[in-house]
């Protein structure tokens, strides 16, 4: 356009627009701007020709190169795999119960075990494992099979009440109310006893009746002490730990009708390695023993 204006301090035509007194002067672009613009374009054109790029209604142009994002991953898979083959057998065929909590190999077992168990126990025991109602606490130090490695490996390998499992932890509580054994007054009885040992009520003539209640259906399985059987997964009563709850309301339901928890047996589900690499990690969440 010749009808530009011209800045007089510069000597360069101006843009023909302006604002607030302030003009744009039309000066070209620098070269070094422009060759690496033109350079940007035919990087961007080989790198749609190399590599996958251009979306399609169902995939994506595949490149000459063939090279793809799920193949470098699965590639780095199976190196980091190959890599870590020597320490997953090892963990496979180790005796957890009797490894040096010390060891690099035990480093690597609660390593290991702290991400199997976010894959596979935090829907139950939650993520910090501290449990929720009828799901252990595997936090504290209250066990209802036992709390030392070997129990803790026993008890992941083969679960509890599990099914078609002939080595799973197995035990079941009488139904005192459901089953007649007790009557409605009997069960308030004995569930003031327990209360009275846990330390949830002063002592009372219900309590006082519930002893003998105790002494006569309950000792057997919680012990003469109350303070439970590992044995038969039978819990300490006399503490504030409580599964299902302590009030005098869960209580009853649960002498009323009983309690029949289930775990699954994991050594159907797990490798060995990964089963003694959670036996090694819950060991240590504060109530190993």
């Amino acid at each position: 356009m010749t009808d530009r204006k011209i800045d007089d301090a510069t000597g360069v035509p101006t843009m023909g627009h302006e604002w607030d007194g302030i003009e744009e002067l039309d000066n070209p672009m620098p070269r070094w701007w422009l060759w690496t613009f033109y350079a940007s374009i035919l990087f961007a054109i080989g790198y749609c020709i190399a590599y996958p790029a251009i979306p399609l209604l169902d995939r994506a142009t595949s490149g000459m190169l063939g090279w793809t994002s799920r193949g470098e991953l699965a590639a780095e898979t199976v190196k980091a795999n190959a890599g870590r083959r020597a320490t997953q057998q090892s963990l496979a065929t180790v005796d957890i119960a009797t490894l040096d909590p010390g060891s690099p190999l035990m480093h690597a077992a609660i390593e290991g075990g702290r991400a199997a168990f976010k894959v596979n126990c935090v829907q139950c025991h939650g993520a910090g494992a501290a449990g929720a109602k009828g799901y252990p606490n595997l936090n504290d130090d209250d066990w209802l099979w036992g709390g030392d490695r070997t129990a803790l490996h026993q008890t992941i390998l083969h679960g509890i009440r599990q099914p078609g499992d002939d080595a799973t932890r197995m035990s079941q509580m009488p139904a005192f109310g459901r089953d007649g054994i007790l009557k409605p007054e009997e069960i308030q009885d004995a569930i003031s006893y327990v209360r009275l040992i846990s330390r949830q009520q002063k002592p009372d003539a219900s309590a006082q009746r519930g002893a003998a209640l105790f002494a006569a259906n309950c000792a057997a399985c919680h012990g003469a002490d109350a303070k439970g059987n590992r044995q038969l997964g039978a819990p300490d009563l006399s503490d504030a730990i409580w599964l299902y709850g302590g009030d005098r309301g869960a209580l009853t339901a649960t002498v009323t009708n009983a309690r029949y928890g289930v775990m699954p047996a994991w050594g159907e589900k797990l490798d060995p390695a990964t089963i003694n690499m959670l036996t090694a990690y819950v060991h240590t969440l504060g109530g190993g023993e």
